[in-house]
């Protein structure tokens, strides 16, 4: 259970700030002003900390209560921009466009995809086979994998197969968009994974998806 205790404001109204941040292209000076249009005031970087503490909580939550994604992937890669420097956030969906996970990485190499994909597998099962761009880097991280394990993945590099990924990198970018950068990799992350938390819900990857995508954030902090 998430703890709001010691806080200043109730937990409705934390709640309804970090949804409104992660769900639409706001910044936090505009939920600022909106707060004031609302009856009550709370300064931009209160709402920071709210949605850095508890975007990854929200996250964990619903891991446990994420649907079964399937088993033939696309993965790529995309720029996050962090302190002024380009980073990189893997991820990966299934053929129905269901998020399977993400990694926000500081490189873009052959360990950075392993570790992305042995994240991916631990909390989604093995994959039956995985389509990723020309890069070398993400075919030597599922090699390494199969080399590890009886249970092969199938790889498969075929552009026009990972569209589906690409189109869906772009919903995470309209969002972080009016963010103009994130100051620090802890905050990326963390806010990151909040994002992607609300795409899942709106995508219908949460048990209990007969309440709207609002009903069913809050129900993770019941």
């Amino acid at each position: 259970m998430l703890s709001f205790k010691w806080r200043h404001f109730e937990k409705e109204i934390i709640l309804l700030n970090v949804r409104w941040y992660l769900a639409y292209p706001v910044s936090y000076r505009d939920l600022e002003e909106m707060a004031e249009e609302r009856g009550y005031h709370v300064d931009h970087s209160t709402i920071n900390r709210w949605v850095i503490k508890y975007s990854l909580e929200l996250e964990r939550v619903f891991q446990q209560k994420k649907k079964a994604t399937g088993s033939r992937w696309r993965m790529d890669e995309t720029y996050i921009k962090v302190n002024g420097q380009w980073k990189y956030l893997y991820r990966a969906v299934d053929k129905e466009g269901n998020t399977i996970d993400y990694l926000l990485t500081a490189k873009r190499d052959m360990k950075a995809a392993k570790r992305f994909f042995t994240k991916a597998i631990k909390r989604n099962g093995h994959p039956e086979l995985v389509n990723v761009d020309k890069s070398g880097s993400n075919k030597a991280a599922l090699n390494s994998i199969n080399e590890e394990t009886e249970e092969q993945i199938e790889i498969r590099q075929c552009k026009y197969l990972n569209n589906i990924v690409e189109q869906d990198h772009r919903n995470i970018k309209r969002i972080t968009r009016p963010m103009l950068g994130f100051k620090n990799f802890h905050s990326a992350q963390k806010t990151l994974s909040g994002i992607e938390l609300m795409k899942m819900i709106k995508k219908g990857q949460m048990e209990g998806d007969d309440l709207s995508p609002a009903e069913q954030f809050y129900s993770l902090a019941a």
